[in-house]
């Protein structure tokens, strides 16, 4: 196995069909021609996390191995949204909404991808021009039942659940944006197979080679549980503050770190098996997960910055210091008290009582530095507290009594 295979299969899910890209690399190489790699996004959000980068972290490899890479933003697509994995029909988003967050989208690729070596395309250039009858044409190239094959949409029939029609035009308009980059090979989540192999099916109806296809795996969030996503609050931003970024990469679990190591280091595999080795000979697992957060806010916040934010965590936390600019508030609460649980959410530290009293049951409460274990705990008016949750959070809040 040559090394380019190796380094590019690394991370990776699936490779559709394997030994074709294989040859592709191989013909490549023997040609000097650059495959060209496809990598799309929809602009639905404003803000990348590290979710999102497994696919540019691939991108990236094929640069440095020297082909070309299309970072596509699905400007024309994002307005329709990516059934995938939905139970519902989406709302769709207006262009505009599209257009602000695509700008941010350039801004944030760059902190991974060469600018020089990338190609941005938006696949409105030739949706838009695709009109009535070449999407009549496109939509001829594949059948209702080929559709509800998709996991997604075949429970959603089966269940008596709504499917839009304009739905069924997504993964066709995403394999079409395939034909139009004539791409040798797409780049995509798990999640996102039927949506490549619909680019492979539609590139042979329209006369190409059809592209390989390479998966990566979804990246778990912090509480190692569910998909990284911003709506569940688990997520680490591209663009988080490197004091935040190194602060949620140490909460994620001893087990975790090393799955954010395989699928986000750019260490060498050997390394990280060194890392491993050390860990089972009796190396603080903390101290190698601080490498691995230093090494992603250098990547995200430039060289040194990783190291900044190192020796301010082990200040803020191996020898408890408290951040400066921690926000401050003043909370009316009855008279004879408010439960902790409670206050923890009115200072907007948790987003319901339920998930205040859990974080006390874990013991990641603290009040004026005291580990709280009581759930029942009333904290007073006419004073003012100190409030932390887990090791990262932090609140001072005034308590005056109300009415």
């Amino acid at each position: 196995m040559s090394n380019e295979f190796a380094e590019l299969e690394r991370g990776t899910d699936e490779i559709i069909p394997r030994e074709e890209f294989r040859k592709r690399l191989d013909e490549a190489r023997a040609s000097g021609v650059r495959l060209r790699i496809k990598a799309g996004f929809d602009p639905t959000a404003k803000d990348l996390h590290l979710g999102h980068t497994l696919l540019l972290n691939k991108l990236r490899a094929f640069q440095e191995a020297g082909h070309e890479a299309v970072f596509l933003i699905g400007d024309f697509t994002g307005m329709i949204g990516d059934p995938t994995g939905k139970n519902e029909t989406r709302k769709p988003l207006t262009r505009a909404q599209v257009e602000e967050n695509a700008q941010t989208y350039k801004e944030q690729v760059f902190k991974i991808l060469d600018p020089e070596r990338t190609t941005i395309e938006f696949n409105s250039r030739w949706l838009d021009a695709l009109g009535a009858e070449g999407m009549i044409r496109l939509a001829a190239q594949h059948t209702v039942a080929r559709m509800l094959e998709r996991d997604d949409f075949s429970k959603r029939y089966a269940s008596g659940q709504p499917i839009a029609v304009h739905e069924f035009l997504y993964p066709l308009l995403q394999g079409y944006d395939s034909v139009a980059l004539r791409a040798d090979v797409e780049l995509g989540g798990t999640d996102q197979k039927f949506n490549l192999l619909v680019g492979r099916h539609l590139q042979q109806a329209y006369g190409q080679r059809p592209q390989c296809i390479i998966t990566v795996p979804i990246l778990e969030g912090l509480d190692g549980a569910q998909k990284m996503s911003k709506s569940l609050g688990n997520y680490v931003g591209v663009n988080d503050a490197p004091a935040d970024m190194f602060g949620k990469i140490m909460s994620v679990s001893d087990s975790l770190m090393w799955r954010y190591y395989d699928l986000l280091s750019f260490r060498p595999l050997t390394e990280i098996e060194a890392l491993r080795r050390s860990v089972a000979e009796g190396a603080n697992p903390r101290d190698i997960k601080m490498q691995l957060a230093a090494e992603l806010v250098d990547r995200f916040h430039g060289r040194g910055a990783g190291e900044a934010a190192r020796t301010a965590f082990i200040a803020q936390f191996s020898q408890g210091a408290v951040p400066d600019n921690i926000p401050e508030m003043t909370i009316a609460v009855p008279s004879n008290g408010i439960p902790v649980a409670r206050l923890l959410k009115e200072a907007g530290l948790v987003a319901s009582n339920a998930e205040g009293t859990r974080m006390v049951e874990q013991r990641a409460v603290r009040v004026d530095q005291q580990r709280i274990e009581d759930r029942t705990l009333l904290l007073a008016p006419g004073k003012t507290y100190l409030l932390q949750v887990g090791s990262r959070r932090y609140a001072r809040a005034t308590l005056t009594a109300g009415s």
